[in-house]
């Protein structure tokens, strides 16, 4: 009996082992993007780079004149807090607390909004790119395409970079039709 079961047991490594070795015969065909370059170089990826960039300056002024304000009224306040009333201080401390809570909220929104709308641009940009990677991994036989930027992939050959073809078929789809 226990020769009948070592026996078994032997068939049955035997056909899994054969089994792995087919399968790893078999040729995955493997393509690689780039995200971040995909953003970074394409037309659209720029324009939104750009608008994030536009945003975030008009922000950082925003800021800034609230924070010459909030400035100002400490320098009022440390500068002629002896020859004030003591009702002018109680006034003047509670607009100064009144514009740093201003401001504190402002980069709250501004950093709310800036994320959202940075969700929003790149959605946006990967919906308008999976069509053409997964079309371009059908015409090209791949069986996978990796990101670059989320795979933790450490070695490649650049014979299996896809992200300077995205890049191209990508700005072709957004130009204007001639």
């Amino acid at each position: 009996m226990r020769r009948i079961l070592t026996a078994v047991f032997l068939l049955a490594v035997m056909l899994i082992a054969g089994s792995h070795l087919a399968l790893a015969q078999q040729t995955i065909k493997i393509g690689l993007i780039n995200s971040q370059e995909i953003l970074e170089k394409s037309a659209e990826g720029k324009k939104a780079i750009a608008q994030l960039e536009e945003k975030n300056r008009k922000t950082q002024q925003d800021l800034s004149k609230l924070d010459d304000q909030i400035r100002q009224l400490e320098s009022r306040l440390s500068t002629q807090q002896l020859t004030m009333t003591q009702e002018a201080i109680l006034s003047l401390s509670v607009d100064l607390e009144r514009k740093r809570t201003e401001r504190q909220r402002m980069a709250e929104d501004a950093q709310r909004d800036m994320q959202e709308l940075t969700q929003r641009l790149y959605m946006r940009i990967q919906s308008e790119v999976m069509p053409i990677i997964n079309k371009l991994g059908q015409e090209k036989g791949l069986d996978l395409i990796l990101d670059l930027r989320e795979s933790g992939v450490l070695y490649f050959s650049p014979a299996v970079d896809l992200t300077q073809e995205v890049i191209k078929r990508y700005d072709a789809s957004k130009a204007p039709a001639r």
